[in-house]
């Protein structure tokens, strides 16, 4: 058990060279590209809070998780230890499942659920938990598992998108499925061509990958929460705005509520 927590002892190793530019933190860029994962989500959480109390409170969870996804992935990719990956990976998988259970539509649940929200959680965290130990027993291909899940949340948006008629949302939703198609981009180009980086002494596409990835995924984390009540609770009329400037569509999008009444208990997880 304690050599899994050893350094080194993940099968995953990325393109940047090892302990090249500091000699105790194993990929320096890839370690302190996760800055935004720390950084974010407390402004987030601060910028929803009129979403938080009106509408669902767990939206806090999805930002907490974010920064354990920072926590965990700049532990691993500091130390390359299995412990590091896993814990990277398995923080992944629970960011998507809160997400799934948080923003299905209920026109998309199996009647087995009676469009109970609380309900399609217990089965999320149920399969979580299969999946974890899963991912457990394969780290090698853990990382590919978890790649594969991006493309249905991009299926999702986009089918989304196409029911919305604000153009501001859609607009952000268009810039959302770019910058994810980036980041993607970015995890293969340095997974697959790792000696044409190095040639050009540029190994850090991975570092690309987690900037871009975080900002994808609070981006599509907004988004869906637009969705989430523009579909439950019309009345209250969500609106997309952005931090520091409402007039700045590169700012940090976030939603209020035009029409804030009481919250109503089966809606929120």
């Amino acid at each position: 058990m304690w050599s899994h927590l050893e350094r080194g002892s993940s099968p995953v190793d990325w393109c940047e060279s090892n302990y090249s530019i500091s000699p105790v933190i194993a990929e320096f860029v890839n370690t302190i590209s996760n800055i935004l994962f720390f950084l974010f989500p407390p402004v987030l959480i601060h910028l929803f809070q009129e979403y938080a109390r009106f509408f669902n409170p767990a939206i806090n969870v999805l930002w907490v998780l974010l920064m354990v996804v920072g926590i965990s992935s700049a532990y691993f990719h500091a130390t390359l230890s299995l412990v590091g990956q896993l814990l990277d990976e398995l923080a992944i998988l629970w960011v998507f499942m809160a997400a799934f259970a948080m923003f299905l539509p209920k026109r998309h649940f199996p009647r087995f659920l009676g469009g109970n929200r609380r309900v399609l959680a217990f089965y999320s965290s149920v399969f979580s938990v299969v999946s974890t130990g899963f991912l457990v027993m394969h780290p090698k291909a853990n990382a590919f598992a978890l790649m594969m899940l991006a493309f249905p949340a991009i299926g999702f948006l986009c089918k989304e998108l196409n029911r919305v008629k604000c153009a501001r949302v859609y607009r952000l939703g268009l810039r959302c499925v770019a910058v994810c198609c980036l980041a993607i981009f970015s995890w293969i180009i340095d997974r697959m061509f790792c000696d044409a980086w190095l040639s050009i002494d540029f190994p850090y596409m991975h570092g690309v990958w987690h900037i871009l990835i975080f900002i994808a995924s609070y981006t599509a984390l907004v988004l869906f929460a637009y969705f989430n009540v523009s579909e439950e609770r019309p009345e209250q009329k969500p609106e997309l705005r952005y931090w520091p400037r409402n007039d700045f569509e590169l700012g940090i999008p976030y939603i209020t509520i035009k029409h804030p009444c009481k919250k109503d208990k089966h809606l929120a997880i």
